[in-house]
C-alpha cells in the first residue's frame, strides 16, 4: 500500500481517485470545494485534507486533475501548495491538459526543490476515468515515471511515455486538436445531410461503413440525436485546449489554419451559453445558423 494523493474531484478526478483507494493505496484528497472532497473521503475511506500543502505531507506520490494552468500552478507552487509541504523523494503527477510551456517550467522550478515533475495528460472522458480505462501521455524522467507506473495502471489501460518534461502536453494537445477539428466536420456534414432531406440514422450508418468511420462520432452522433448533452468533456474546456493547441503552434512554427477557425466555432458556442454541457452540444451553433435541427428518427433501413 502506498501514501498518494489527489487534487481536483471533478468529472475526471474523483473517479480516478476512487480507482486508486480500490487499488488499496492510501489516498489524501483536496478540492477547492471542500465540502465535495469531505464527503468523497467519507464515502471511499480517503484522507480528508484542508489544503495542497497537507495532501503532499501525507503523501510519496501526488496526481493532480485541475481546469487550467493558472490552477495548476496555484495548487503546486502557490501559497499552502504541494511544494510547501513536499517531503523528501515526492513525486508529482499532473494529469491536467495545461500549457507545455509553463508545465516544464514549473518542473525546472520544483526539480530545484528537489521534488520529481511528471506531466500525464489522459484522455477518455468520465467514462474512461469511471471504468479505470484512460490512456496517459507522459512526460518527465523516464525512471521516474517508471517508478509510479502501478499507480497509473491503477487509472488507466494505456500509458505512452513521450519524453522529456512537457512532450506528454505536447502529444495531448496534437489528440485534442484533431478531436475537436473531427468533431466540427461531423457537425457541418450532418447538419448539411439532415438539411439536404437525409435521414441522420442513415447517415451515421453510412459512416460507420466508409471511410469516414470515426470512433468519436460513433460515440458522439447517438448523443446529438436524443439531444443529451450531459456532460462528459465540456465545451470550455475543449475550446481552452484548443487555444493551447494553437499556442503550442505559434511556438514551434507550424500555421493551424483550419484549427484556427474550428476555435473560434467552439467560441461561439460558448458565447451562447453552452460552455458547461458536453462538446457535441457545440452542434447548436450550425443547427442555428442553418434553421436545421439534428434529431432522433426511424433507425434506418438494413443495407441492401
Amino acid at each position: 500500500m502506498a501514501k498518494l494523493g489527489f487534487l481536483g474531484l471533478g468529472i475526471m478526478g474523483g473517479p480516478m481517485a476512487k480507482k486508486l483507494v480500490e487499488a488499496g493505496h492510501s489516498v489524501a484528497v483536496w478540492s477547492h470545494n471542500q465540502r465535495k472532497a469531505k464527503a468523497l473521503a467519507d464515502s471511499l475511506g480517503a484522507v480528508f485534507c484542508s489544503s495542497p500543502r497537507e495532501v503532499a505531507q501525507h503523501a510519496e506520490c501526488v496526481f493532480l486533475c485541475v481546469g487550467n494552468t493558472t490552477m495548476s500552478r496555484e495548487v503546486v507552487l502557490g501559497k499552502n501548495g504541494l511544494a510547501e509541504g513536499a517531503n523528501g523523494g515526492l513525486v508529482i503527477a499532473d494529469c491536467s491538459t495545461v500549457s507545455a510551456h509553463e508545465s516544464s517550467l514549473m518542473a525546472e522550478e520544483l526539480g530545484s526543490r528537489g521534488i520529481e515533475f511528471l506531466d500525464a495528460p489522459c484522455t477518455g472522458s468520465k467514462s474512461g476515468a469511471e471504468n479505470g480505462t484512460l490512456t496517459f501521455m507522459v512526460g518527465g524522467r523516464k525512471d521516474v515515471f517508471e517508478k509510479v507506473r502501478p499507480y497509473f495502471e491503477a487509472m488507466g489501460k494505456s500509458l505512452y511515455y513521450c519524453g522529456a518534461s512537457g512532450m506528454g502536453l505536447r502529444a495531448k494537445l496534437t489528440q485534442n486538436l484533431i478531436l475537436g477539428n473531427l468533431l466540427q466536420a461531423f457537425n457541418e456534414g450532418i447538419v448539411l445531410s439532415t438539411k439536404s432531406g437525409v435521414d441522420p440514422a442513415l447517415m451515421l450508418d453510412i459512416l460507420n461503413n466508409s471511410a469516414a468511420r470515426s470512433g468519436l462520432i460513433s460515440v458522439k452522433a447517438p448523443a446529438v440525436f436524443k439531444r443529451d448533452f450531459t456532460t462528459n468533456f465540456s465545451v470550455k474546456w475543449l475550446s481552452k485546449d484548443i487555444g493551447l493547441a494553437l499556442e503550442l503552434g505559434s511556438e514551434v512554427g507550424v500555421p493551424l489554419p483550419l484549427t484556427g477557425l474550428t476555435q473560434q466555432l467552439y467560441q461561439a458556442a460558448l458565447a451562447k451559453g453552452y460552455g458547461e454541457e458536453d462538446i457535441c452540444g457545440s452542434i447548436r451553433v450550425l443547427e442555428e445558423f442553418a434553421g436545421c435541427e439534428v434529431k432522433a428518427s426511424e433507425p434506418a433501413a438494413v443495407k441492401a
